[in-house]
């Protein structure tokens, strides 16, 4: 791991582990968002009881990375009627944060609010610091890297505090009890980097000759899609699954893709829309049939024309020069956790900005084009007024809000999909559970490719195919990730466990949660007289990563429609605008042209 560098003349604009080069083998997906897991919860349930043989931290010693309330003024600062805010962000999240930051710094809109119905900002994103020595997130464990989130780290003062990972770090695959690392580059830079990713030691050539994940018919089905051409897409919208299937193999999508889409939707990919969760991927398939020659669509040569493209958009439009050096996509963090960002915004905004444990319940607008948004506060009843209203807000807390200014926001909790037997946008329960253990206590073997002894996690994490009878979807290893996660003797693991396809782990108590988690490291990583685990915290996120399932692009573009009778109103939030920590900074920066151009 790394720290960020100094700012430097230079910057190539090329990754050097191009994801794109991988799509030939469906992989592209693991390595370009693998750092995605963002939750979007509306309440959530942990429990500070013990649990017999497992050491737990008392709450009270750690130190917790959230803006909690603080001193909000009297409630009534803003409930004149002659003070009109120029813009009202609902929703103290990543995105509604982000948003208000952008507005106040980058527009000089500072008669602004922030109102959040919880008692911090961040939503999702809570960092703690043990005082033994360990640094663990209740939420998302990192981003991929992406200009946004380097500009408002350098905006915020807090650039000299952004770590990256090691970019030689793989993903890992659990399947027939041994590890499996999936493709990717050693950090190399430039043309350097494309070759690496593609002979290197952990490179695709390697992967699909000499690696043991995918069977030879496996491997020889997906090389037809991605090389030769596969059937022509259906008239109607395809599921991951059935996309995955139809272009590299069923294969493929069981060992490959299913864990993937597990680890970072925690859905179903059965149910889950290609086009609407992933996009990028999916448009790939568009730009292969659009080379006149490519008439079978073979995915690859769509590849290579998007990275050419990706090249020349971002040398067209680098990084500032006094930025640190970055690489797109590469894990990252901050030295004290996620909870870093949405500490320095709401110091930087102040609390005369910010409104905390403010619940909205209803939104008006009266004759003359101005909202007058109604909260619950703990002070009674508080009234805002404003020019612009932007909701970062999930979608389960919206029914009854809008029904009088934005009647048609009702598609997004009561738009029934019968195909696959859902009602509105569904967000299933999610549990995530920090555990540590001694490094002696995982198994000793080499693992292949070079990366060295299990003991020293040597990778990103590890993901779990449902065919393997592991509970955990995935688990994070979040010590060998970035410094300082943990004390050299041990390792830390973020594990994730629940979505779409397990809803039971919602009524199961915190004792058989961590137990489930426990018997997961066990059969994937540890020795078999491991110890018990340290228990560093828990987290049940009863309504977590909204599911960009069948029917999403539907019920968005009925939104949009409904939004553009009515100015000065957007929707938003993470089940429209991307789940990925990285999309809810980006979201908060472009919003923030849009309201500044409405109001100016």
């Amino acid at each position: 791991p790394q720290t960020a560098k100094e700012p430097q003349k230079q910057y190539n604009a090329m990754r050097s582990s191009s994801t794109l080069s991988c799509c030939s083998w469906g992989l592209a997906w693991a390595l370009t968002l693998e750092t995605a897991v963002a939750f979007a919860p509306h309440s959530s349930s942990s429990s500070s009881s013990s649990w017999s043989s497992i050491r737990r931290h008392d709450t009270p010693s750690t130190t917790t990375t959230r803006v909690q309330a603080a001193a909000n003024g009297d409630g009534n600062s803003n409930n004149n009627n002659n003070n009109i805010l120029d813009c009202l962000v609902i929703g103290g999240g990543i995105s509604g944060s982000t948003l208000a930051y952008n507005l106040h710094a980058n527009h000089q809109l500072d008669n602004i609010c922030l109102a959040e119905a919880r008692d911090y900002l961040g939503g999702n994103v809570i960092s703690h610091e043990t005082p033994d020595g360990f640094i663990w997130e209740e939420g998302p464990n990192s981003f991929a890297t992406q200009p946004s989130i380097v500009r408002i780290a350098y905006q915020l003062g807090i650039a000299d505090q952004l770590v990256f990972a090691d970019e030689a770090l793989p993903p890992w695959v659990n399947h027939n009890g041994k590890l499996h690392p999936l493709p990717k580059g050693q950090g190399g830079k430039g043309p350097k980097g494309q070759l690496e990713l593609v002979f290197g030691r952990n490179g695709v050539l390697k992967f699909a000759l000499l690696g043991d994940l995918l069977s030879w018919p496996g491997r020889i089905r997906a090389g037809l899609g991605a090389f030769v051409g596969h059937a022509a897409p259906p008239p109607k919208e395809e599921t991951i699954r059935q996309w995955v299937e139809r272009i590299l193999g069923e294969e493929v999508f069981l060992r490959c893709i299913d864990p993937f889409v597990s680890g970072v939707y925690a859905g179903n990919p059965e149910t889950l829309s290609m086009k609407a969760a992933l996009p990028k991927i999916a448009r790939i398939e568009d730009i292969s049939y659009g080379i006149g020659w490519n008439k079978g669509g073979a995915l690859f040569y769509g590849g290579l024309k998007r990275q050419v493209e990706l090249t020349k958009e971002r040398k067209a439009d680098p990084p500032a020069p006094e930025w640190p050096e970055f690489e797109y996509g590469n894990p990252g963090s901050f030295q004290k956790g996620l909870g870093t960002l949405p500490y320095t915004i709401q110091q930087k905004l102040g609390d005369e900005k910010i409104k905390l444990q403010w619940k909205l319940v209803q939104l008006e607008k009266d004759n003359d084009g101005i909202y007058q948004a109604t909260f619950d506060t703990p002070d009674g009843s508080q009234t805002l007024r404003a020019k612009t209203v932007v909701s970062t807000a999930p979608a389960h807390a919206l029914p009854g809000i809008f029904d009088s200014v934005l009647p048609g926001a009702h598609v997004l909790f009561d738009k029934i999909r019968s195909e696959i037997d859902r009602i509105g946008i569904y967000h299933p329960p999610v549990a995530a559970v920090t555990v540590a253990y001694p490094k002696q206590s995982f198994r000793d073997v080499e693992l292949p490719n070079g990366f060295g002894n299990l003991q020293n996690l040597p990778g990103f994490g590890s993901l779990n195919p449902r065919t393997e009878g592991v509970r955990t979807l995935g688990t994070l290893w979040s010590s060998s990730l970035f410094p300082g996660r943990a004390p050299p003797d041990y390792n830390l693991l973020l594990n994730y466990i629940g979505g779409s396809r397990d809803t039971a782990i919602a009524d199961l108590s915190e004792e058989e949660i961590i137990g489930e988690v426990d018997k997961g490291c066990r059969q994937v990583l540890l020795k078999p007289d491991a110890p018990p685990p340290k228990v560093l915290g828990w987290k049940l996120w009863p309504t977590a990563i909204p599911q960009y399932e069948l029917g999403h692009l539907e019920i968005l573009q009925e939104l949009e429609q409904a939004e553009s009778q009515v100015p000065g109103l957007w929707v938003c939030g993470n089940y429209r605008t991307g789940v990925a920590f990285p999309d809810c900074v980006t979201f908060g920066y472009e919003q923030a042209k849009k309201v500044a151009a409405f109001v100016k």
